[in-house]
């Protein structure tokens, strides 16, 4: 059984160095390299659309519907400002995911931290729309969202560690290029305000047009 697809915020690589070598070489450093067709640095985790809005309705104890929650938050995905495309860097390989993943460390210019800083305060806007109390216990505690850490490390998932050190290894630094950010399985997201009363009217976005920097 296919598991249900999750939501992110995400930018995609365009390139890494200055040709697919340059990423090749970065087999010798880690074990099972991913596909450079397909990586990503995610700007936003929301997770399983039904699980987030069961959350939310679990949280509020009924008070808002897991449906009502579900149609605010299409909208409110729907409506949030693109970040343009932009280049960064990286310079060192890290540990993720509780040292199971290996991931290049990203130096994103600041308007990408200020566009990430945009989509939480956006979210703590729909959590309080949504009357959840308390939303920072919420966001650091839902499942769905899974938050590990409260600071954010810009991060590309490139494969598995080679090794059980904890790093971090310095590598040659690396360019890299990222497009227009977009969300991730937007495909599989029933149309807004579907079978959700009207939960869906009152969806904020970051604050600050992201979509022009």
């Amino acid at each position: 059984m296919q598991s249900a697809p999750r939501m992110t915020v995400e930018v995609p690589v365009l390139a890494i160095g200055s040709g697919s070598s340059d990423y090749q070489e970065l087999g010798g450093r880690v074990d099972g390299l991913r596909r450079q067709q397909g990586l990503h640095l995610t700007l936003l985790h929301v997770g399983v659309l039904a699980d987030f809005a069961q959350d939310v309705a679990d949280w509020t104890k009924g008070i808002t519907t897991a449906a009502e929650a579900a149609s605010a938050t299409v909208a409110w995905l729907e409506g949030l400002p693109a970040l343009g495309g932009f280049t960064a860097s990286s310079g060192r390989l890290v540990l993720l995911g509780g040292g199971r993943v290996s991931g290049l460390e990203v130096d994103v210019p600041q308007h990408v931290r200020d566009y990430q800083v945009s989509l939480v305060t956006a979210l703590h806007e729909l959590l309080d729309e949504l009357l959840v109390d308390n939303v920072d216990d919420f966001i650091l505690g839902s499942r769905a969202l899974g938050f590990r850490y409260p600071r954010w490390t810009p991060h590309i998932a490139v494969g598995r560690p080679k090794t059980r050190e904890r790093g971090p290894w310095e590598i040659e630094p690396l360019a890299l290029q990222f497009g227009e950010s977009r969300i991730r399985n937007r495909q599989f997201l029933p149309a807004a305000g579907a079978g959700a009363g009207d939960g869906g009217d009152h969806a904020p976005g970051p604050p600050g047009g992201g979509g022009t920097q």
